[in-house]
């Protein structure tokens, strides 16, 4: 039996769009998914699902039945029960592809891995952004406004980092402070993480009381903190095989890759980076990504913003104003659709030579579109357990000590971030990095230095006499 996830349009109340809009909307994600995000992940990891309609008094009930189960912070929007449209997608947190139903118990991690790397463009004005990553200058910001009660020591440059030492490091940071960023799903139900900005649940032993009929289906280990750490890194272990993975056949699209190197593949806010600095080391190992892997792809789509917000927003501000002069242009310009290949073609020009023309700021301002979607996207891993005769070659394994496992890769919120949120992310871009320069990096800088000081070689030069 085939399991699916239907996705319903949301919109604020008294904001009801016609069913012609809403089909025209979803046309677009489907589209956009499919001839867009598709070329630059690959066809084994986008599913982009299709637009079905439903009796509106299925919709209605199932409306009623899942409202109480609906986070709070979710409930400032209404579901659409008009149009009687929605999106048919595959359950992600079941193996992919679907080909026959899973008997086995099925583990799923969804992780929100966020920007990868650090600002290498010329427009930056505060040179903390070419040291320190967006995601832990956020947390900061995200600690003092309430919505998380302390930072999460997790950087998405260790875990983009293709080191499976500082990957350790970042997933073992994720699970010890989930937030919004890392979920953990047994058979399709939620065992771990938070299910909206302020319930997080995240007991290591309750984990692992989960995880052992996985790890060790003999109960090979007595309980106790000793399993529970074992069974912590078995997990972080098989997390980091699978990212690590290409089980993309084909390669993605025609997309000319941006050079990973450029920047610094390091944060100096990195927790793993001061503990290396502590211990007086000072050369953070990069391994880098194979390039079949979905980390890899990821990256290579986020760093389509080559500008930085920065030397986005005048490019944005030139579009604005063509489009005050000529509004029925918006349509030509395809800000809203349709996502087709013309739309993907124009997305290849890497060029950063402005001439001045609304051509060029356009497809920066798109570029950066689909940059800051992949900056947003959540990657499912889905892992069931096979005995050594029964995995299937069609099928790609991971092993641990005593456990192997079949497994999935997929990568899902794959919607276009709107046109009209750029100005919006220009103002949070100098809130962060203000309230981190004046409340963080102040008090940080002389501790930091005087390690750094502490742990400098010191030569001894001999002179002949």
């Amino acid at each position: 039996q085939r399991c699916v996830v239907l996705r319903f349009l949301k919109s604020p109340p008294n904001q009801n769009k016609t069913p012609e809009e809403i089909l025209h909307h979803l046309q677009n994600i489907v589209d956009f998914g499919k001839h867009v995000m598709k070329q630059f992940f690959g066809e084994n990891y986008v599913h982009h699902g299709e637009i079905i309609q439903l009796p509106l008094d299925f919709v209605r009930q199932l409306c009623l039945k899942i409202q109480p189960e609906r986070p709070e912070c979710r409930c400032d929007k209404d579901m659409d029960t008009l149009s009687g449209y929605a999106m048919c997608l595959p359950n992600l947190t079941r193996l992919q592809p679907f080909r026959f139903a899973e008997h086995r118990p099925i583990l799923c991690i969804e992780i929100k891995p966020k920007c990868g790397f650090i600002p290498f463009s010329s427009h930056v004005s505060q040179e903390i952004k070419h040291k320190v990553c967006r995601y832990c200058m956020h947390q900061h910001l995200k600690v003092a406004n309430g919505k998380w009660k302390r930072p999460s020591k997790y950087c998405p440059l260790d875990l983009f980092s293709g080191n499976k030492q500082r990957m350790h490091f970042a997933l073992k940071s994720l699970l010890q402070e989930a937030q919004n960023n890392l979920k953990i799903f047994k058979n399709g139900e939620l065992i771990y993480g938070c299910k909206d900005d302020q319930d997080c649940v995240c007991d290591w032993n309750e984990l692992a009381r989960h995880l052992k009929p996985f790890f060790f289906p003999c109960n090979g280990l007595a309980s106790g903190p000793q399993c529970t750490r074992t069974l912590v890194k078995e997990l972080i272990h098989v997390i980091t095989m699978a990212l690590l993975s290409s089980t993309d056949s084909c390669r993605a699209g025609h997309m000319k890759t941006v050079p990973i190197s450029q920047g610094r593949s390091y944060c100096e806010a990195s927790a793993f980076n001061k503990e290396l600095v502590r211990n007086g080391k000072h050369k953070l190992e990069s391994s880098g990504l194979p390039r079949g892997c979905l980390l890899y792809k990821t990256l290579q789509a986020q760093m389509l913003d080559m500008l930085d917000i920065e030397g986005l927003y005048p490019l944005y501000s030139r579009v604005e104003q063509y489009l005050e002069e000529f509004p029925e242009e918006r349509s030509t310009l395809q800000i809203d659709g349709p996502y087709n290949e013309a739309f993907y073609e124009k997305l290849l020009d890497l060029s950063l030579e402005d001439d001045g023309t609304v051509a060029f700021a356009l497809t920066k301002v798109q570029q950066y579109r689909i940059a800051m979607t992949a900056k947003d996207c959540s990657i499912m891993i889905a892992l069931s357990p096979c005995l050594q005769d029964e995995c299937s070659e069609q099928r790609p394994v991971v092993l641990t000590s005593k456990s192997r496992f079949t497994f999935s890769v997929s990568v899902l919120d794959l919607d276009l971030k709107p046109y009209e949120s750029i100005p919006h992310q220009y103002k949070l871009d100098g809130e962060i990095v203000n309230y981190y320069l004046k409340n963080v990096q102040a008090k940080e800088d002389p501790v930091m230095s005087n390690l750094f000081k502490e742990n400098e070689d010191c030569t001894l030069v001999l002179h002949k006499v």
